[in-house]
């Protein structure tokens, strides 16, 4: 089978594609065609950070990156034989065959394609799971980071659904385009120094990005408000210090979907279930050979919504 390989840490350039034997399922594993792989701020993670532990292989070197797929079980005496399925793996989602734990698949509902499905599994479970611990209602008004990004973008979306007020930063005109028209309420470029003057006070800050941004976005909340931690795309965690915390008086609340084996399952099934009031925005549709390119993009924030590979 067709699979993309690294052979070592580095830049996008070391993701090549390549000939490789079919994988074996061990027991409790279950053999998958994948029709669609997730591409990740984790799989950039695990590329190029060679001096953290987090990220090393778990195999060691070569790997086949990917952490996340979507495809059909070729596994003959399973009961999902021929069914749809999403999946976590520990690696291996870019190729054109996976190998993924039994206990972790979550069969496709008959009316999503596999690409809606993918943009509501993992990203859409996260949203669902971050406005369900914001506890956001119509009284609220909510800052999104990152807000044209595959989880952005439903957050924007579920957020409305609430009632809340929206405010969505990105980094681009078009991604505020973007976001406006997802029903963001008022847009703001966080790439720029001062970004924060004319916005808020906010009740809720959902925070994606970390650094810089998520610290200056905690100090718009009001005293009661509410941040939710759930990522730090820019590198570095938000950094904030008891007297901060203090001082604003705002709770600041991680979601992390490991924190419990449930909620992955609980939230992704709630998110399937929005799937008619939900738009996931699929971005770019790449081919495997194109792996460089994908990190590339994500990397230099340049892509919007769900970003895809497939064999």
């Amino acid at each position: 089978m067709k699979a993309v390989r690294q052979h070592s840490y580095g830049g996008p350039e070391v993701l090549v594609l390549e000939e490789v034997p079919d994988p074996v399922p061990a027991a409790g594993e279950l053999l998958v065609r994948v029709s669609a792989a997730g591409v990740n701020y984790a799989d950039t993670m695990l590329r190029a950070h060679e001096p953290d532990e987090r990220f090393r292989p778990p195999g060691g070197f070569p790997v086949t990156p990917g952490i996340e797929v979507a495809g059909t079980v070729l596994t003959e005496d399973s009961p999902l034989a021929g069914r749809r399925i999403v999946s976590f793996i520990p690696s291996g989602g870019y190729a054109e065959l996976a190998v993924v734990p039994a206990a972790g698949v979550i069969p496709i509902p008959d009316d999503l394609d596999d690409h809606t499905a993918l943009a509501l599994f993992a990203q859409g479970a996260t949203a669902v799971g971050v406005i369900d611990v914001a506890k956001v209602t119509a009284a609220d008004t909510v800052l999104v980071e990152a807000a044209a990004g595959g989880i952005g973008t439903l957050l924007v979306q579920l957020a409305k659904r609430a009632g809340a007020t929206v405010i969505a930063a990105a980094s681009s005109a078009g991604k505020l385009d973007l976001a406006r028209s997802l029903g963001a309420d008022q847009v703001v470029d966080y790439s720029r120094e001062g970004w924060t003057e004319g916005v808020g006070p906010v009740t809720v800050v959902l925070d994606s990005v970390g650094g810089r941004v998520g610290a200056e976005a905690y100090r718009l909340l009001s005293p009661l408000g509410r941040m939710v931690l759930y990522g730090h795309a820019s590198g570095e965690p938000t950094a904030l210090t008891t007297t901060e915390i203090f001082t604003v008086g705002a709770a600041v609340i991680p979601l992390s979907l490991t924190y419990d084996a449930r909620l992955l399952p609980d939230y992704t099934r709630q998110a399937f279930e929005l799937a008619g009031d939900l738009k996931p925005v699929i971005g770019d549709v790449l081919p495997l050979a194109d792996a460089a390119k994908a990190h590339r993009a994500l990397e230099e924030r340049t892509s919007v919504g769900k970003l895809i590979l497939v064999p």
